[in-house]
């Protein structure tokens, strides 16, 4: 996964995480859970506000 495969992320950040509401979370713990996924194979330094914005969005739909 790339930081673009926001909707993949946010599956994956559900899955795993089931008992974190995805709207409480600040960008620094969600970028480093992102970081911790399995599968997940890109730069940190690629990472911005907008995307994380865009993954957080994601996954409140997701568990929405």
């Amino acid at each position: 996964m790339k930081w673009t495969d926001t909707l993949d992320i946010a599956v994956a950040l559900a899955e795993k995480h089931p008992d974190v509401d995805p709207k409480t979370i600040r960008f620094t713990d969600l970028m480093n859970r992102v970081l911790a996924l399995e599968g997940f194979d890109d730069d940190p330094r690629h990472c911005g506000e907008k995307i994380l914005e865009a993954i957080q969005m994601s996954w409140i739909d997701e568990v929405s």
